[in-house]
């Protein structure tokens, strides 16, 4: 094999590498928050089940 290809086959799988990589921990992760990992602290999170609460509150009272 030619040395040219032999390097852009790494950088081709190094680049699907890091990309599955970081979709991986962008839909594997557990925290709520941003994509900075502190925990929603700066305000970010969203509070689903309150936001569920407030919907259905909304709701019966129609």
């Amino acid at each position: 094999m030619n040395m040219q290809l032999l390097i852009i086959m790494a950088l081709c799988a190094a680049a699907a590498f890091y990309l599955g990589r970081r979709v991986w921990l962008t839909f594997a992760t557990k925290e709520a928050g941003c994509a900075k990992g502190c925990g929603g602290a700066c305000g970010a999170a969203l509070d689903v089940d309150a936001l569920q609460r407030t919907i259905e509150a909304r709701t019966a009272g129609r």
